[in-house]
């Protein structure tokens, strides 16, 4: 298992769509000489659900390549630049990640732009059913070593490794609450119950003054490949990347399993889909909070906000994914339930901040 997670399709020598593999490889030839040693070929690879990832192989050597969904995306979504700049300067860091190979601006080259990296010996785990066979003990370490590597990246300085000048995070928290509302309004094809209480409430609540540093944006298991001894081998997709306040990305990794854990109980649900983070042994949210806690010296208090706004996050990802899919700017499978979970994020939110008057 690698980056090419589970399923790809099938490895086409003509362009697979959303690449032009002529121009790309006249490209590389030209910009990165002696990297591409033949013809490219591509597959696919599928279970993302934003930016488009496939294979890139020319024959002898095989790297990942990236580049943005198709149709109509946020301005400042999809950034091509920011994940690469990131994950280059955390090569130098604790975090792990793959080596940042070649970027490319010129949207002529694939309709887009891009970027390609080293193919990384990884599994992204994202089912249950995955981790089971692995037993209680190993799940648990798996889990546990996703804490740490989120704790890790945390407490990196940002000025030490280039990034000063990466993000604001000043008033970070504040956009975010903006832009997820913005996402919202942008993606609306339905009447969502509960969007508008859950932004005015998040609006009034933001917090005064919040702590800074790298924040990864959509932090999980199945962006981290684990090596086959149960370590983090990379921290992948990093198009969300910012410098901001680094809570919202433990609050999002908890929102994801307490979704997955309600979601798990519906009848419409395929179990063969479990969210991994329902596997025997895997850590529960309040070891997570508290092992994190632990790790960094972060105070906890207040977290209600974050895991609202990590839910308002999330709802507005899910939604533009649905909204792609209903438009058919969606490439691979399945999308066809994208954004079933929308309204029950949103009451998952609204429940995060009852303790606030």
């Amino acid at each position: 298992m690698s980056t090419t997670e589970n399923v790809e399709v099938k490895t086409q020598t003509e362009s697979p769509t959303g690449l032009d593999l002529p121009r790309l490889k006249t490209w590389l030839d030209a910009q990165h000489p002696g990297l591409v040693a033949g013809e490219l070929s591509a597959s696919l690879i599928t279970g993302g659900k934003s930016n488009l990832t496939y294979k890139l192989t020319d024959g002898s050597s095989e790297w990942i390549i990236r580049r943005p969904p198709l149709g109509n995306i946020m301005a400042t979504a999809h950034d091509m630049r920011r994940e690469y700049d990131m994950a280059h300067a955390l090569g130098a860091t604790n975090v792990p990640v793959p080596k940042m190979l070649a970027y490319g601006a010129d949207k002529d080259i694939v309709g887009a732009e891009f970027y390609i990296m080293e193919l990384i010996d990884g599994v992204p785990y994202r089912y249950r059913d995955e981790l089971v066979p692995l037993g209680e003990e190993r799940t648990r370490a798996i889990s546990t070593e996703l804490v740490h590597t989120l704790a890790k990246l945390h407490q990196v300085d940002a000025d030490a490794i280039g990034l000063g000048n990466f993000g604001r995070p000043q008033g970070f928290v504040q956009r975010q609450v903006k832009r997820w509302k913005t996402q919202l309004d942008a993606s609306k094809t339905r009447e969502l119950v509960g969007a508008d209480e859950l932004h005015t409430k998040l609006a009034r609540l933001v917090p005064e003054n919040s702590p800074a540093g790298i924040v990864h944006g959509d932090f999980r298991l199945d962006n981290v490949l684990m090596s086959p001894d149960d370590k983090p081998a990379a921290v992948i997709d990093w198009e969300m990347a910012t410098l901001g306040d680094p809570l919202l990305d433990l609050a999002l990794m908890l929102t994801y399993q307490k979704r997955a854990r309600i979601v798990s109980t519906w009848e419409t649900t395929d179990q063969a889909t479990i969210d991994v983070t329902l596997a025997p042994g895997y850590l529960s949210e309040e070891e997570i909070m508290d092992l994190y806690a632990k790790k960094t010296g972060t105070d906890l208090s207040g977290f209600g906000f974050y895991l609202g706004l990590a839910a308002f996050k999330l709802a507005g990802i899910s939604e533009g994914v649905r909204f792609r899919h209903i438009n058919r700017q969606t490439v691979g499978e399945g999308f066809e339930d994208s954004g079933n979970s929308v309204p029950l994020l949103l009451e998952l939110g609204l429940e995060a901040l009852k303790e606030y008057k």
